[in-house]
């Protein structure tokens, strides 16, 4: 489970941020002022800082640039100012980005699991994917299983490689779509689920029990990196020859 600090001194919505985060299976803490962050992060496993920029003991930039000096973990800021000051000076001072309030909750969702998700650890920072008998090749976009190239779009190849890039680790549409589609998830697009479907036909992945690709309720999407091994490709060969 993730953990969010939250710096936030309107205790209202700090309550309402913090139920709905918590909802989401977050664990957070809690602080009101800037001067105690220092000694949260240093002290707490903390995986991510939502940061008020107006802040009694020690405002947002300056608390950022201090958390920048020990540490590299994501910082996004709250901030009731549009205009184009804070955005500039919260990014220099080290923040990885901001949000604009009033907060609305699905667009801060999207953005938290967009930080969380980039600094999920790759299987390989090569250019090639390999789990068992599946060869994924992002260079040159081509992907072989059991021996044989499956040809794939763009668009399924890019969905493939994203899911393997974070094999064991539930990925939320939110940020399946920022990353893939450059937007929010809408709630309704139901793109890469039908995708998702095309994928497990592809590799054989039976719908009613998938082992590959899992489709985790209310979370999001899984590859799984253990089940594309020898036992289940030759029991796959053999009801082939079967038939």
């Amino acid at each position: 489970m993730n953990t969010i600090l939250l710096v936030e001194d309107d205790i209202s919505l700090a309550n309402w941020v913090s139920e709905y985060l918590i909802e989401q299976e977050f664990n957070v803490i809690h602080v009101e002022r800037g001067d105690l962050v220092l000694e949260k992060v240093k002290n707490e496993s903390i995986d991510l800082v939502l940061l008020d920029v107006m802040l009694p003991g020690l405002n947002g930039i300056e608390v950022c640039r201090l958390i920048r000096q020990y540490c590299q973990i994501p910082i996004i800021m709250l901030t009731a100012r549009a205009d184009e000051f804070d955005e500039v000076i919260g990014l220099e001072a080290g923040a990885d980005d901001y949000v604009i309030k009033p907060v609305r909750p699905r667009a801060l969702l999207a953005r938290i699991n967009r930080q969380l998700s980039s600094q999920l650890p790759k299987i390989q920072e090569t250019n090639n994917l390999t789990f068992g008998q599946l060869s994924i090749n992002q260079e040159a976009k081509r992907v072989t299983y059991q021996g044989e190239e499956i040809e794939l779009s763009s668009s399924l190849f890019a969905f493939l490689t994203f899911l393997a890039e974070r094999a064991g680790h539930v990925v939320d549409r939110d940020s399946v779509f920022l990353a893939l589609k450059k937007r929010e998830y809408d709630g309704q697009d139901r793109r890469f689920d039908v995708m998702l479907s095309s994928l497990r036909k592809v590799f054989h992945d039976d719908p009613q029990k998938p082992k590959k690709f899992k489709t985790v309720w209310g979370k999001g999407y899984l590859f799984v990196s253990d089940a594309w091994g020898e036992l289940e490709d030759l029991s796959h060969k053999e009801n082939k020859e079967s038939k």
